[in-house]
């Protein structure tokens, strides 16, 4: 007889929350009596519905000795699986127990060290402003859009152009080389020769260096050379620390240029390839809480144009 491999199942069989956890805590600790003590359980509770987890799936998850139990292949396979749907499970929960029913949750995903120092300084006050809007600030490489990651609002560096997304410019990217104000002492600031630099390198920009004196028409060796640092946040901390010269966004450094924590090594500012924007799904463009933010850091872009102006940091 052939089967229907589309056909559904007509009974699934599913272990108890109850089970995972007791199972994850085990395997965690490789011990049936630690396991009890945390879940407040039994030793036998929990070996009992271990036991009835690899009857259900008729597999040995635990290797088990008189004196010790270890997880076989199978065991470490299911545990991380494991792991992730209780984490699933436990943020899903959080989340509901902590928003009123009335309150939406706007995911927004952001590029490391812009979202904490660009980002959340432009968010400040939001939260007051819209009481019902509750956010969820996630800093990410890439994939910016998925399923799983089921993201409302991506603050990206690029081209503007992503697929099904609407992508509204913030502003251009130029790059400044700074460094920490003693670092130039008994130092011959010139470009003919950068023997007396280290400078300081992104792991994604190699080229930037490069790029920086070619657009000042400079011919200058040694511009792959240095420490390699793999988001600007740990290349602007290096050059407050003394490393070397950092070749950052402007928009990054203001605080410190400002505070005179850093200064320019070179006065001149680079154009990156790419500029800043705000995107967001096409189908999310009349959302109230994507249109709430877009409206909020029009604002906010208002008022650090007119600031940058006053401090003489516009370009």
């Amino acid at each position: 007889m052939k089967t229907d491999t589309n056909k559904p199942l007509a009974f699934r069989r599913y272990p108890s929350t109850t089970a995972l956890q007791c199972f994850e805590t085990a395997a965690r600790h490789l011990s049936f009596t630690n396991a009890a003590q945390e879940m407040h359980m039994t030793q036998s509770a929990i070996s009992k519905q271990v036991a009835q987890l690899e009857e259900m799936l008729n597999l040995s998850l635990f290797y088990r000795t008189p004196h010790r139990i270890s997880l076989t292949p199978a065991g470490k396979s299911y545990y991380l699986e494991v792991l992730e749907i209780l984490k699933h499970i436990e943020v899903a929960t959080t989340n509901l127990m902590s928003h009123s029913s009335n309150t939406e949750l706007l995911k927004i995903v952001s590029h490391p060290t812009f979202c904490a120092r660009w980002l959340i300084p432009a968010l400040s006050g939001f939260c007051q402003e819209y009481s019902l809007i509750n956010l969820d600030i996630k800093e990410l490489v890439g994939p910016f859009f998925s399923e799983d990651q089921n993201v409302d609002i991506a603050f990206l560096y690029g081209d503007g152009m992503w697929g099904n997304m609407e992508a509204i410019k913030l502003f251009d990217e130029y790059c400044v080389a700074v460094c920490q104000p003693q670092y130039l002492r008994d130092k011959t600031l010139s470009t003919d020769c950068l023997d007396d630099y280290v400078l300081l390198q992104i792991s994604s920009r190699l080229s930037a260096w490069y790029e920086y004196f070619k657009q000042q028409d400079i011919s200058v060796d040694g511009t792959f050379v240095g420490p390699r640092f793999e988001t600007f946040h740990a290349c602007i901390s290096a050059a407050l620390l003394g490393y070397g010269i950092a070749l950052v966004p402007l928009r990054l450094v203001e605080p410190e240029l400002q505070s005179g924590a850093l200064v320019m090594a070179w006065d001149y500012a680079a154009k990156g390839r790419g500029s800043y924007y705000v995107t967001y799904p096409v189908s999310s463009g009349q959302s109230h809480k994507v249109k709430a933010v877009l409206e909020w850091i029009t604002d906010y872009l208002t008022i650090s144009d007119q600031r940058e102006k006053a401090l003489g940091l516009a370009l």
